[in-house]
């Protein structure tokens, strides 16, 4: 039997590559499209969504009428919490890939799917080579004696520094305070000649700086530094399809996994 799914902010851009992806997997259906900016208009009119069929909706109530398992939502942060909270409300699985949700929605979240009949993925990056990126910085964490994360993304990307770039910190500060390795060292600029040019400061004392280009999707580079040596890790996103495969995995298993779960990593585990 397949998963009726339905896509929240689907006329947007990565809205319209998973309405593509539904459409494409066997095991997939797509009930139900919400974009408010678009509703009335045919599903059928997004750009490869010919297979569809009915109108997109203007608010979250449709997912009730369409009986959709699922919901998935890359959209804004107030949208996205407000997706989340009607899933676990109404006993609708939630993935959601919208960056920008603060530690207090988190911590709200983490409730309320504890007693809620449905579970909720929530994810900074859904490309697996964006998981295994983040991977491997938090292993190579410990052996080095400086790090600084440059995010690469396109130019209508409302929030600074990225969810990746945040996360990606926060783990290796965690593998460091693991190792008992502790914070990088700080930063041994005296004075910045633009305020700004060293970027922002994530945790363990890395510096995070954010790009913004058009023809840009999605990339970072986490490089570290030690005595006569550096390490560049590289991830590059070139179109919005490379966030798919980790769309559909959540999509299938999330039944499998209660409650809020954050980041891809234990759908890979299992």
């Amino acid at each position: 039997m397949s998963t009726r799914v339905g896509v929240v902010g689907a006329a947007g851009r990565m809205g319209i590559a998973v309405c593509q992806a539904v459409l494409a997997a066997p095991d997939l259906e797509l009930v139900v499209a919400i974009d408010p900016a678009s509703a009335g208009q045919p599903i059928h009119t997004l750009a490869g969504c010919d297979a569809a069929t009915g109108m997109i909706a203007e608010d979250l109530s449709a997912a009730i009428d369409a009986g959709a398992q699922v919901l998935v939502d890359f959209t804004v942060a107030d949208v996205a919490l407000a997706t989340l909270r009607f899933g676990a409300a109404n006993g609708i699985h939630v993935v959601c890939g919208t960056t920008g949700l603060s530690g207090d929605a988190i911590a709200e979240l983490s409730q309320s799917y504890a007693d809620a009949a449905a579970n909720a993925i929530v994810a900074p990056n859904f490309a697996i080579s964006a998981v295994l990126m983040m991977r491997l910085a938090e292993q190579c964490a410990p052996y080095f004696d400086n790090c600084e994360i440059i995010e690469l993304h396109h130019d209508q990307k409302v929030d600074a520094p990225s969810g990746t770039a945040v996360e990606t910190a926060r783990r290796i500060a965690e593998r460091r305070a693991v190792t008992d390795s502790g914070d990088f060292g700080a930063d041994p600029t005296e004075r910045e000649v633009i305020v700004g040019a060293r970027g922002a400061k994530g945790a363990a004392n890395v510096n995070l700086h954010s790009v913004r280009l058009r023809g840009l999707v999605a990339h970072q580079e986490v490089i570290f530094g030690a005595q006569g040596q550096s390490l560049i890790i590289r991830q590059d996103s070139y179109d919005r399809s490379s966030f798919m495969p980790g769309v559909v995995l959540a999509i299938a298993r999330i039944s499998a996994f209660p409650g809020l779960t954050l980041g891809l990593d234990a759908l890979l585990d299992r």
